[in-house]
């Protein structure tokens, strides 16, 4: 690890805080006035996933910071006019366009590694490059089918060879279509300014860690190096050159650098009372989630059902800038289910309530049912606050 230099600024956990929740859309004007595609040039990378329970997760991550946006609204903001592309950043993730130089460090990553265990006919590869060329924009099933007759992870020729392709940045991923990828050449569906590889990797990785740093406001050298994962070395390598400040937090107990743009003013005004996607970057580091606010969170989808505490898709409740419960939705119907409600104290009923019947409106549904709460009361509660 790197020696560091004088921290510039001690920040409070609170101040801390604060900085993180501006820094990611949820304090401040500037993300309403540019809607969802403002949200997404804002945060740099919002996480696709296949889990949909209110809805997916690239749709909840604008509805927390703007409010009720219709959903196809939600869908043509991402993928109409070329403003954004599919990618691997710190999982599989929406991109803004501006972006793609960015990642030619990990195009040619890919280009150089082996390739796992797929094996690829000879001709394949150039075979789909070529249906592309003639007929695209192309799903895998338009390419002839994602699947061979095996597993769920035998994939057909066609989708190794796109998928290949995909990574190494001959071709883009430039919608969802049924949840299914569409697949187009880059030479169609990235600008021209803006189709090269010509950054080298150190550069890549300072911009990255610099944008990272902008987004999360303030964070330690393991909350930046994941936001578009990148390794502890290589945040190592760049750092220094990045333009951000090394600054100490009260409480954090780790070196940590901030955005100097996010040290130059108080973080001020109020945000929604929401629920939030697993997924949202203001959470998907459980470490981070718990230093910066005390909130110690797990998505239990993939854990057996008898293991799960809080359950399958537990959405955290922002409010008042804590995160001060959480529950676990399901649709039933026009009914909003909360099947499992966890709240920090009695002050939390009240945002619960809130959050739930602006969500149940959000998706269609115009009844909200608890089905269970922390305790008998605390149910009682919910539900009555959900009636006034």
């Amino acid at each position: 690890m790197t020696s560091l230099p004088p921290a510039a600024a001690e920040l409070s956990a609170d101040e801390a805080r604060r900085i993180a929740l501006r820094a990611q859309g949820f304090l401040g004007a500037a993300d309403r006035r540019g809607g969802v595609r403002g949200v997404l040039r804002h945060l740099g990378a919002v996480q696709l996933d296949t889990i949909s329970v209110l809805a997916r997760s690239h749709e909840l991550v604008p509805y927390a910071r703007l409010g009720a946006v219709g959903r196809p609204r939600i869908e043509e903001a991402y993928w109409s006019g070329g403003h954004a592309f599919e990618y691997w950043s710190h999982a599989a993730c929406i991109l803004p366009v501006e972006e793609w130089p960015h990642f030619a460090f990990r195009r040619r990553a890919y280009r150089a590694r082996p390739h796992w265990g797929h094996e690829l006919p000879d001709g394949a590869y150039e075979q789909v490059i070529k249906q592309l060329h003639a007929e695209g924009p192309l799903t895998a099933t338009d390419l002839g089918g994602a699947k061979n007759k095996g597993e769920w992870w035998d994939w057909s020729a066609s989708k190794v060879a796109v998928e290949r392709a995909l990574m190494y940045g001959e071709v883009v991923c430039t919608e969802r279509r049924g949840w299914k990828r569409v697949y187009d050449l880059a030479e169609r569906a990235i600008p021209e300014a803006l189709l090269h590889d010509d950054l080298d990797d150190t550069e890549c990785l300072r911009r990255l860690v610099r944008l990272a740093g902008q987004s999360l406001g303030v964070g330690t050298r393991a909350d930046i190096a994941d936001y578009h994962r990148l390794k502890a070395e290589q945040f190592d390598a760049v750092v220094a050159d990045s333009g951000l400040v090394p600054v100490t937090v009260q409480g954090w107990g780790k070196p940590a650098w901030a955005d100097p743009e996010a040290l130059a003013t108080e973080p001020r005004g109020r945000h929604r009372t929401t629920l939030l996607s697993p997924f949202d970057s203001l959470v998907w580091d459980r470490a981070r989630t718990e230093r910066v606010f005390g909130f110690t969170h797990r998505l239990e989808a993939y854990v057996p059902k008898p293991k799960r505490i809080h359950g399958y898709f537990a959405m955290p409740l922002l409010s008042g800038g804590k995160l001060v419960g959480r529950v676990d939705p399901a649709r039933e119907g026009r009914t909003l289910v909360a099947k499992q409600v966890s709240l920090a104290s009695p002050k939390a009923v009240k945002p619960m309530a809130q959050a739930l019947l602006e969500a149940a409106t959000w998706v269609g549904c115009d009844a909200v049912r608890v089905e269970r709460a922390g305790s008998p009361q605390e149910a009682a509660a919910l539900t009555s606050a959900l009636a006034t």
